[in-house]
């Protein structure tokens, strides 16, 4: 029989990250729902060149940069959140650090 590799425990800042990816989602609908609207608006506007690449492959690579983005910016908010609500967890507790 294996035990589980880590210890879980209640995590009281689910909330704060549920709320948090709701809102980065909308953001990055918002941006990619630009992008499908451009492509409906004016697709000959994805076709003008950008250097040696065009609209569509800058707009494109912008989306999945954006998206690793918005993951770092979740990752980091949600880890600083865990660590205020579990030191005020053990605050309340009377444990000391």
């Amino acid at each position: 029989m294996h035990d589980p590799a880590t210890q879980w425990k209640r995590d009281n800042a689910s909330s704060l990250k549920e709320l948090l990816g709701k809102w980065l989602i909308i953001i990055y609908a918002i941006i990619y729902g630009g992008f499908i609207l451009v492509n409906i608006v004016s697709p000959s506007f994805m076709g003008i060149d950008v250097g040696s690449l065009n609209v569509a492959i800058v707009y494109g690579i912008g989306l999945i940069i954006s998206a690793i983005i918005l993951a770092f910016v979740y990752n980091s908010i949600s880890t600083h959140a865990e660590e205020l609500f579990e030191e005020n967890s053990k605050n309340e507790n009377g444990e000391s650090k």
